[in-house]
């Protein structure tokens, strides 16, 4: 039976090279000279300081950039509250998100029932098992998910026929 795996992960080592590269871009940019800005990156968390917010949001869409230059989606990075910090300077931390969460897995499940496709599906942990007699019905049901507006990034992984 013709099964394949839906995950939501992303590469750190890219990340760490998406910020890498930013911090080069940061020391290089006319704007940026003389600001208090720096971006750090442990495990899943993504932190920016700066002197204001105008600097916060610039950084921000450099992030934008340089993650999807690394091939990472950005609908990965869950983007947190702003904090002030001393004076004018603002902080804001950015999880990288990883894994399908059970609402998440619940809405999938859902947009396949009622598409109809004859697969089944089944919640393994963070990551969902599609299985079907077909391989027609899985590649359709690849189909339907990537047309979806889901606010995580879906990755398809070991096809097996």
């Amino acid at each position: 039976m013709p099964t394949f795996d839906i995950v939501s992960k992303f590469d750190p080592s890219e990340v760490d090279n998406a910020i890498q590269n930013l911090k080069r871009e940061i020391v290089q940019r006319y704007d940026f000279k003389n600001s208090n800005s720096e971006i750090e990156f442990e495990k899943e968390l993504i932190i920016i300081k700066t002197d204001d917010d105008y600097k916060l949001t610039q950084l921000q869409e450099m992030l934008k950039v340089q993650i999807t230059k690394r091939g990472i989606d950005v609908r990965a990075l869950d983007m947190g509250k702003v904090e002030m910090s001393a004076g004018q300077a603002v902080r804001q931390t950015i999880t990288m998100m990883q894994g399908i969460n059970k609402d998440i897995s619940k809405d999938i499940i859902k947009i396949i029932k009622e598409s109809k496709i004859k697969v089944q599906v089944s919640i393994q942990g963070d990551e969902l098992r599609i299985s079907g007699k077909k391989r027609d019905d899985l590649q359709q049901t690849i189909t339907l998910l990537k047309t979806q507006s889901l606010d995580l990034p879906l990755q398809f992984i070991n096809f097996r026929d």
